[in-house]
């Protein structure tokens, strides 16, 4: 219950420290209701190709323009709002912030944070301390939360690898905790969330379009994540779970499968790291004003369904069919 509550007092907070910094939302003109247009958006396709256009116009007696401007309001319809994107960050960014404190705090008196081989002393019988176990309960509070709220949070290109990260992560979690890697497991939390501290802080400054605070804070995200994910990680991190332990303990299915699903997380790092220097790219040439994955908004003109025909009763003049015809 705890968690909930968290999230809905950040949301709450969020609000006003939106206005504060001048983030305001869009006001949406709502599409005009055409039963045929809107059984073609949810039933077939969002966006429909040039010869279902000309069906659909024939079918509903409206202009080509008419359609695409109605079917381009209707995507915008359903994409979400600058604020609740503004809200979402502002309240990642306060975890990955206490997680990457509290991890560090946990973890700076450790030897095996300076001496990876100190991991694997007295494996398996390692004790597991308080500040462990709450780091752990804390971070995989956080993966399951994200992972039930995906649906309803704002959607992006990478949608799919977003579900297989959270998923490789709570296996990794999840099994580092029943196998006794908690060690290794710490440190691997602690390094995946020191760069998104600055990819949610840069989030919340573009929608607040501060540009030039958004650039700094996107740069210096993209050296973090390189240093931490495409070098720490592979060259430390699974280093250090693949080499070392056959000189402490026999090795073990577990062995296998903990190394396996790093792998699975260093390529999406990879992946990520692909789209990040994209977006590094066209910073360099230009303004870094959105985010590489997300779904933007589409521009609407004033042309549009207002001068669709109606009939007596005030509503579209429609007829039955789903789009174009292909006999």
């Amino acid at each position: 219950m705890k968690e909930p509550l968290f999230i809905a007092a950040l949301m709450f907070i969020a609000t006003p420290f939106a206005t504060a910094l001048g983030v305001t939302e869009k006001n949406r003109r709502k599409v005009q209701y055409n039963p045929i247009l809107e059984h073609y958006f949810t039933s077939c396709s969002k966006t429909p190709g040039q010869a279902d256009i000309q069906g659909l116009s024939k079918k509903c007696s409206i202009s080509n323009r008419q359609v695409e401007h109605w079917f381009r309001r209707r995507r915008n319809q359903e994409r979400p709002g600058v604020l609740k994107k503004f809200r979402e960050a502002s309240w990642r960014c306060v975890f990955y912030l206490g997680a990457l404190i509290g991890g560090v705090v946990a973890l700076h008196d450790k030897p095996w944070f300076y001496n990876l081989r100190e991991m694997w002393n007295s494996y398996p019988k390692q004790s597991l301390l308080e500040s462990q176990y709450w780091y752990y309960i804390l971070e995989m509070s956080f993966y399951w939360s994200l992972l039930f709220s995906i649906t309803f949070d704002v959607k992006r290109k990478d949608f799919k690898e977003q579900i297989i990260h959270h998923l490789a992560t709570l296996t990794l979690l999840a099994f580092s905790w029943c196998g006794n890697y908690i060690r290794v497991g710490t440190l691997v939390m602690l390094v995946h969330d020191a760069s998104d501290v600055f990819l949610e802080s840069a989030k919340i400054f573009n929608y607040a379009k501060w540009e030039k605070t958004c650039n700094g804070i996107f740069v210096l995200f993209a050296a973090v994540f390189m240093v931490t994910r495409l070098v720490i990680f592979p060259f430390w991190i699974i280093h250090c779970t693949w080499v070392y332990p056959p000189d402490y303990y026999p090795v073990f299915f577990g062995y296998y499968f903990f190394n396996a699903v790093l792998v699975i997380l260093l390529t999406l790092h990879i992946f990520w790291a692909y789209l990040i220097l994209r977006m590094v790219k066209k910073f360099l040439f230009g303004s870094l004003t959105k985010d590489e994955r997300s779904d933007n908004e589409e521009e609407e003109d004033d042309e549009g369904e207002n001068s669709m025909p109606e009939d007596h009763d005030g509503h579209p003049k429609v007829s039955n069919g789903c789009g174009a015809n292909h006999h």
